[in-house]
């Protein structure tokens, strides 16, 4: 030692001054062993004062003690698979309250680790499958295996509905139509009982106006329409008697066939409209009249939208212009009399709509029931 072959005061000097530096380590220690214990103990109190917690006593120091938190958490596992027994990989479960996801592998499994005890809800959600929800209890530090949790089919309505061709019911309706007759009698073509009927085709139109044209009844109707204007001596031009009556019976004729070819296929074709009336057959009167008025000039397009009526307007105007080429002179009134005669058709059509809509079909035998194609 360094105090050694010194002096006997210099030795007594040197034994104080190893008194005095055992003392000072001894104090050095103690202090450092304080402020441990008070590092420890700070962090053991921001824990949660609900955490139980344990001591361990530090090795190789006398009275320093460490405080650590217990561990309360635990883990959730299961397997999800399908009402055959198989596994489902991708299926996505849900850990409520907790919003926490998972995901199952592709042995039908999933994790949630690091769960604190409770009782949470399982969401189990797969395309195809009806969702599935289990309620779980998991204890503190509690690794907790759960048994499968099978996902079920979900139910999958299947709505059949056996429709003809579009076509070929078309072609029904206009079959239907042409055994349409008031009385029995009088021909009612281009009515149809079905608001959401088909449309007709290019064909169909033309079929139907010719149809309307060379039936039986229009030959008859015109000779009683020219047999009233002979007797009023109605279009004086044509004078009387046989040649009167009939230039009188060519003259209606024409006005019929060009109104029924022009407004029932001519332009309904160039313009894509149906030249029918649908009848509503149902809802309050009120508004069963005003749909009847309306349709004195609009339409029901091929494309199933209601339009403007062109194709029958200027049908009736076309077919008054090319009037004028066999009506008598002194008959002929000009373009004002043309215009005037069209705003009394369309009254005229208007006050047949409501007929149609709430009488006519009353009164025809074969008329085809009411029905609202899909």
């Amino acid at each position: 030692m360094a105090c050694r072959r010194r002096s006997r005061m210099t030795a007594e000097r040197c034994a104080v001054g190893k008194r005095q530096g055992w003392w000072v380590a001894l104090a050095l220690l103690a202090t450092m062993s304080g402020v441990a214990s008070a590092a420890v103990t700070a962090a053991a109190s921001a824990a949660s004062a609900d955490t139980p917690a344990m001591t361990m006593q530090a090795p190789g120091v006398a009275g320093l003690a460490v405080t650590v938190p217990a561990t309360e958490t635990g883990s959730i596992t299961g397997v999800v698979m399908g009402s055959d027994d198989a596994v489902y990989e991708g299926a996505t479960v849900m850990l409520e309250p907790l919003k926490r996801m998972a995901t199952t592998d592709s042995m039908g499994s999933f994790l949630f680790a690091a769960v604190p005890a409770g009782r949470y809800t399982l969401t189990v959600t797969a395309p195809g499958f009806r969702t599935a929800h289990q309620s779980v209890t998991l204890a503190a530090g509690e690794p907790l295996a759960l048994p499968g949790i099978v996902l079920g089919m979900e139910d999958v309505t299947t709505q059949v509905m056996v429709n003809g061709d579009e076509r070929e019911i078309a072609t029904q309706e206009v079959h239907a139509e042409e055994h349409q007759r008031v009385f029995g009698v009088i021909p009612n073509f281009y009515v149809v009982y079905d608001r959401n009927a088909p449309p007709l085709t290019k064909r169909e139109k033309y079929d139907l106006a010719w149809k309307s044209i060379i039936d039986p009844f229009n030959f008859i109707g015109t000779g009683a329409v020219a047999g009233i204007q002979q007797a009023t001596n109605a279009f004086s031009g044509y004078g009387q008697g046989a040649v009167g009556y009939g230039d009188r019976y060519g003259a209606d004729f024409g006005d019929n066939v060009m109104g029924t070819f022009l407004g029932g296929a001519v332009f309904p074709a160039m313009f894509h409209q149906d030249p029918r009336y649908l009848v509503l057959g149902t809802g309050t009167t009120r508004h069963r009249i005003l749909y009847a008025l309306a349709n004195a000039v609009i339409c029901r397009g091929d494309n199933g939208h209601w339009q403007f009526n062109y194709s029958g307007l200027l049908g009736s105007l076309a077919a008054a212009g090319i009037s004028n080429a066999y009506y008598p002179a002194v008959n002929r009134h000009g373009a004002s009399l043309t215009f005037e005669n069209l705003g009394i058709g369309i009254g005229a059509s208007g006050a047949s709509n409501i007929f149609q809509e709430f009488l006519v079909r009353r009164l025809t035998p074969h008329a085809h029931a009411q029905t609202d194609t899909p």
